[in-house]
């Protein structure tokens, strides 16, 4: 597949990157400093603005599939939707964040007394992106949420799939950047959350 991949130079970004080029698909790495990603086969790199829409349209167009892998408060949802619609491609896919995931019945992880304020202004922001999606009536989009911990790790590919619950375990609640984009590839190849939001974890 042709796949666009906005932030492909940041933490999730290169080994989403890493991973789709693993599988055979050709990638238009798209970021700010282009030169922060190594070319290679199947890797087109372009540089990219999140907002500048018009801009960002013309470099998706053509593709089978756009991934934003963006900070939420480093870039404008509005935006993004606007040149993903603007570009006719078929499938949007955002990496998300945790903090809108319920660790109890209407009570979300950004809402208990132990989310770190540090993370506050990300989660929130990316609370509003994805309840800006949810409005969205002509755009195939996907928002996956990795767990609680979010950090460079090991590609086991060993792990679970949920909808809305944060997923823990004995030891929390983690994934690797590299498992998470595990589960991204997959979700490209094989569609099972149109329009929805999941999550990943141990």
């Amino acid at each position: 597949m042709k796949i666009a991949l906005i932030g492909a130079s940041g933490n999730a970004g290169s080994r989403i990157l890493a991973e789709l080029t693993r599988r055979g698909h050709e990638v238009t790495a798209i970021a700010r400093n282009p030169e922060k990603i190594a070319a290679s086969v199947n890797v087109t790199v372009k540089k990219g603005d999140v907002y500048d829409p018009g801009g960002l349209a013309t470099l998706l167009e053509g593709h089978d599939a756009a991934i934003s892998s963006v900070h939420f408060t480093a870039s404008d949802p509005q935006k993004l939707i606007e040149a993903v619609r603007t570009s006719g491609v078929p499938r949007y896919l955002v990496v998300g964040g945790a903090g809108s995931l319920e660790v109890a019945p209407g009570k979300k992880l950004i809402d208990t007394p132990e989310f770190p304020a540090i993370y506050k202004a990300e989660a929130s922001a990316g609370n509003v992106f994805l309840d800006l999606l949810k409005q969205q009536k002509d755009i195939d989009w996907t928002y996956l949420s990795p767990s609680a911990v979010f950090t460079a790790g090991e590609r086991t590919g060993k792990f679970r799939l949920g909808k809305d619950q944060l997923l823990t375990n004995d030891k929390g609640s983690s994934i690797s950047f590299e498992d998470f984009a595990i589960a991204l590839a997959d979700e490209i190849e094989k569609p099972a959350h149109a329009r929805q939001r999941f999550t990943v974890g141990y």
